[in-house]
């Protein structure tokens, strides 16, 4: 049975995938130096390995069931479920274990509904979701950390220990909201019990501080553009496993794009003054 998309035919790697041609190449390159080509015990796979990256990228992009994604690619259900289950781990982000000593993180909680109701509870958008601690570069918005997905009826302070972020970063200084209070992030000010107005200069530090930390939110927002963090239809370690893999995409469309690795004056002046 012939397909109907591959990756021979370059056309069709952008509108899929949201990688370019040149992208998606990289990708590839990345992973046959990661050995992921190498033969294996048993029968070939039907599709050769950049249809076969072709086919998980598509199913992260689209969220198309895998009935219509083996109608897409020329073979049967079971091998598309076969393929995603195999490769999907093997595209995941290498997450960074060593941070400089000037290097300033951004962490912030997302919610992923998701149909396996084991590792998922009921949480603020009344669905069943789990909830995935993201930590990113500041200067070159990158995602470096993706915690374990605990389930979204825990709160961003326990999510943020129990996910394995935490200790993932190390000693590296991280900022983010309210709800990292009292965990050793660094957040907003807030004016306390019994206490008045917030003095003028800590509003300017808030301010400052909230235009460095949406750059979490844009990257929540650019993840998400891959359908399948809006409703999770895999089961187990599945949404870990494209969390990571949609982490790892992420960064390659953003990475060498202009203007990603300077530093704003905003949080050089707030990190000078909350030491």
């Amino acid at each position: 049975m012939a397909g109907v998309i591959t990756a021979s035919e370059p056309s069709w790697i952008a509108p899929f995938t949201g990688l370019s041609p040149c992208q998606f190449g990289m990708l590839m390159t990345a992973l046959r130096r990661e050995g992921i080509d190498r033969p294996g015990k048993g029968r070939p796979w039907a599709l050769p390995l950049e249809d076969r990256v072709l086919l998980v990228a598509v199913y992260w992009r689209t969220n198309l069931t895998l009935r219509q994604l083996a109608l897409l690619l020329g073979i049967s259900k079971s091998t598309a479920d076969r393929v995603v289950d195999h490769l999907g781990p093997k595209l995941a982000l290498h997450q960074r274990k060593r941070f400089r000593k000037d290097t300033v993180l951004i962490v912030d909680g997302t919610l992923v509904p998701t149909r396996d109701h084991a590792v998922a509870e009921r949480s603020k958008n009344y669905r069943y979701s789990t909830n995935h601690q993201v930590v990113i570069d500041t200067d070159a918005r990158l995602v470096v950390v993706v915690g374990r997905p605990v389930t979204g009826n825990r709160n961003d302070c326990r999510a943020w220990q129990l996910s394995g972020a935490k200790a993932a970063v190390g000693t590296a200084r991280v900022i983010g909201d309210a709800g990292y209070r009292g965990t050793g992030v660094l957040v907003p000010h807030r004016r306390e019990r019994g206490q008045g107005e917030l003095p003028d200069w800590k509003h300017e530090h808030n301010t400052s501080f909230r235009r460095v930390r949406v750059r979490v939110e844009h990257v929540f927002a650019r993840m998400k553009t891959w359908k399948i963090l809006r409703d999770c239809r895999l089961i187990g370690d599945g949404v870990h496993h494209a969390m990571l893999g949609i982490a790892r995409l992420h960064n390659l469309t953003l990475a060498g794009k202009p203007g990603t690795t300077r530093r704003p004056r905003t949080l050089q002046d707030h990190l000078r003054d909350n030491p």
